[in-house]
């Protein structure tokens, strides 16, 4: 690899410039190195200003009933990194969603480098729980939406205040990582909300910024093995109390534990590039609402995507048009029903496929065509959803 696309790891004593990570493209970084796997991130010293934008429209059918053509500025993000010292970064981005509907920081973090095999991290941080929830920025993918298993079980984006340790090793062409970290967690929206249904995305809560909801921190991890050609395959884990189980120093409910176990590998297969996730959830129901709240949830997808064109455009000798596709599945309620013994359903099939144009890694124009098949909790056929979506994303 020439010194222009260097390698940039986490763990190295010094940032590099490194190349924009996209399905489009061989991978060149690790998961763990997704946050700073940046363009704005381009020198050893000082402090740098970035970010990205993300825009669409959407075209939704539902059982033959439309709300028409819509236009949304989905995401403006701001990155700031500073290289403080030889061995102390810093990094954090703020998020705008939907103009100003939703104002987030979503990373704030501190890195200090002992050595190359170990980092400690602490502030707001992404937990390590599987690929897409520390490699998320949309400019990276081909596809408009996230992925149900990186949204519904895996609450991406997932930010939590905490601490912890990271670090690689190389061996030849193997490079392995992990990540080790303790936070906040999630709480009580897990099952008290308005949805009727177990979503662990509304366990998330802007209070676990400043306070932990039941004085019981969240643990977190990933063990991952990429090899130079082959690809990276990680497993990882988050488990925690989330209920507010404690008041004024004196428990006052059950514990009740939350956790979820991710698979997430990427690589290639001739010229086509693959990425997938599979999360599996387990979540301590209360009495009385076990079957019609889900303990039990899981969720999977693949990407495929490969490039069928490279024109010859003045200006963008990178310039790539390619073609994906996305297959997922998610059952919010894994069971069977102890009256009748029958599957518990409340699940989706998806199909999205997309058309790309890339004028440079950093930048995509894409088309997706988003097909769901949905059965209620009983297993009928509740609806079927289809529509298009014309989206650009880009970082700056």
């Amino acid at each position: 690899m020439s010194a222009r696309v260097a390698l940039l790891a986490i763990g190295l004593s010094t940032v590099m410039a490194s190349p924009i990570q996209v399905l489009g493209q061989a991978d060149t970084t690790t998961a763990q190195g997704g946050i700073y796997d940046r363009p704005f991130i381009g020198s050893a010293s000082g402090t740098s200003v970035g970010g990205y934008v993300e825009g669409n429209t959407n075209y939704f059918v539902e059982d033959g009933v439309t709300e028409g053509f819509s236009m949304e500025l989905r995401r403006f993000n701001i990155f700031i990194f500073s290289s403080i010292s030889r061995r102390v970064r810093f990094l954090s981005e703020l998020e705008f969603e939907h103009g100003t509907e939703e104002i987030a920081l979503e990373t704030a973090l501190v890195d200090f480098q002992i050595n190359p095999y170990l980092t400690l991290r602490a502030g707001i941080l992404l937990p390590p729980l599987g690929y897409h929830n520390q490699n998320h920025d949309s400019p990276k993918w081909e596809f408009v939406d996230r992925p149900l298993v990186s949204t519904d079980v895996i609450p991406s984006t997932l930010s939590e205040v905490g601490g912890g340790a990271y670090g690689s090793f190389n061996n030849a062409d193997l490079t392995f990582t992990y990540d080790l970290y303790v936070t906040n967690g999630l709480a009580d929206g897990v099952v008290d909300n308005g949805l009727g249904r177990t979503d662990i995305a509304s366990g998330k809560s802007d209070e676990a910024f400043g306070e932990d909801n039941n004085g019981s921190p969240a643990v977190s991890g990933r063990l991952a093995a990429r090899h130079r050609r082959l690809g990276e395959v990680g497993v990882s884990y988050y488990g925690g109390n989330y209920n507010s189980f404690r008041a004024e120093g004196e428990e006052v409910d059950e514990r009740r534990w939350l956790s979820i176990a991710a698979v997430d590998a990427g690589g290639e297969v001739g010229p086509v590039r693959l990425r997938g996730e599979v999360a599996r959830a387990k979540i301590d129901i209360p009495p009385g609402l076990t079957e019609v709240f889900g303990g039990t949830q899981w969720a999977g997808h693949l990407d495929a995507v490969a490039t069928v064109w490279r024109p010859t455009i003045s200006g963008y000798e990178e310039a790539v048009l390619n073609v994906a596709l996305r297959v997922e599945r998610i059952d919010y309620n894994v069971g069977t029903f102890s009256s009748t013994g029958d599957d518990i359903r409340d699940d989706v099939i998806a199909l999205v496929p997309a058309v790309s144009f890339r004028p440079s890694s950093g930048t995509v124009f894409r088309i997706n065509y988003r097909r769901h098949w949905t059965r209620d909790f009983v297993g009928n056929p509740t609806n079927r959803l289809g529509g298009w979506q014309l989206g650009f994303a880009t970082y700056f």
